[in-house]
């Protein structure tokens, strides 16, 4: 704001009219919305598959908060969570604190134990940045980890 009102209609000063408060808003916000971006970046010039399934599990390099091998045995479900119509696939695992711990920073690291807390699982998937529609990577998921449960029986 150029010229912020000095008081607010009761008279009185406001708060969020502080000089100070808004240096501070501003400031937290290019910093946050700037480590968006920096994930963006690297993520846009990044070479390697976004997901990789194989005989010993998913390799998951589809975001910023990436886990890398998610073996088929840690794998309890596969779910799906819409979030304001954006749908993720959720893996829930039998030993999430270890894959909390495994995250490559603070930032990555809370949002994982958000993840947890919300949805069940600190890992969670989205193919908006991926070469396939959301249903098909479902599908393939589901699909792998049921051949996985017959063939080690």
């Amino acid at each position: 704001m150029i010229n912020p009102p000095e008081t607010s209609r009761s008279g009185r000063q406001s708060f969020f009219y502080n000089p100070t408060f808004l240096f501070f808003i501003g400031l937290l916000s290019v910093l946050f919305f700037g480590i968006c971006f920096a994930f963006g970046l690297k993520k846009l010039f990044d070479k390697k598959p976004g997901i990789v399934l194989n005989e010993k599990g998913i390799f998951d390099n589809s975001s910023g908060q990436s886990i890398g091998l998610i073996p088929w045995v840690d794998i309890e479900e596969v779910a799906v969570v819409s979030i304001n119509s954006n749908k993720f696939i959720v893996i829930r695992v039998n030993n999430p604190q270890d894959y909390l711990d495994r995250a490559k920073n603070r930032f990555t690291r809370k949002s994982m134990a958000i993840n947890y807390k919300w949805y069940g699982s600190p890992i969670a998937i989205s193919a908006h940045s991926l070469k396939i529609r959301h249903k098909d990577l479902y599908e393939l998921l589901v699909n792998n980890i049921k051949e996985y449960r017959i063939n080690k029986n």
